[in-house]
């Protein structure tokens, strides 16, 4: 019996001097793993950082067209409804006979008693709920709260008031003369999305419909 135990403490003694194959993870192992982890989630949140940015300025986008499009159909409406003589489709500071509309850059204020946009008798807007939008009336949009349900108490009241709007009328020249039937309408929207971009809308508009 004695010699069999030698033999099993000689084989311990062997099994004891070899290494383990068995090892963790090294200090720079997990450095390094940490570090790749960390870019990939750099870049995966600067992705996100763009698509929302680009959600928000394509809303803003949508906006400009939107106010640009009811300018200019205000316009043409007063015209083919003869509300306004062609004359009158010109700047207030148009020489030698001035036009009914405003001149340079104006907030996106509501139609007033003539029913035409971006003229003199231009109103504070509302809310759908009947009150006066923020910032000295400029067009607002309302927007569902929490509840997800618009008309309700708790609607977010969005405002316009980083938009503005000019329309500039030009006569057309041919041949050395103005043609007084036809004049070209550039509506442009100045607007923060949040970098100053703008929109412009071109259209020509004639005496006859």
């Amino acid at each position: 019996m004695e010699p069999n135990l030698k033999i099993m403490r000689n084989i311990n003694r062997v099994n004891s001097s070899q290494p383990s194959d068995q090892s963790g993870f090294s200090l720079i192992e997990v450095m390094i793993s940490m570090g790749v982890l960390t870019v990939g989630l750099l870049a995966f949140l600067s992705v996100l950082c763009v698509a929302v940015s680009a959600n928000q300025t394509s809303q803003q986008d949508m906006i400009a067209r939107q106010v640009a499009s009811e300018a200019m159909e205000s316009i043409f409406n007063a015209r083919n409804t003869s509300q306004v003589g062609f004359s009158e489709i010109n700047n207030t500071t148009a020489l030698p006979v001035p036009g009914i509309f405003l001149a340079n850059a104006q907030p996106l204020l509501c139609a007033g008693a003539d029913g035409i946009l971006d003229t003199a008798d231009d109103a504070p807007c509302l809310t759908a709920s009947g009150a006066v939008c923020p910032n000295s009336g400029v067009e607002c949009l309302t927007e569902p709260g929490p509840d997800g349900i618009l008309g309700t108490s708790d609607d977010v009241i969005l405002s316009l008031s980083n938009y503005t709007r000019t329309v500039a009328i030009t006569p057309l020249v041919s041949g050395g003369s103005t043609i007084p039937t036809l004049v070209q309408v550039t509506i442009t929207i100045n607007y923060n999305a949040p970098q100053p971009r703008s929109y412009v809308l071109e259209e020509y508009i004639s005496e006859y419909h």
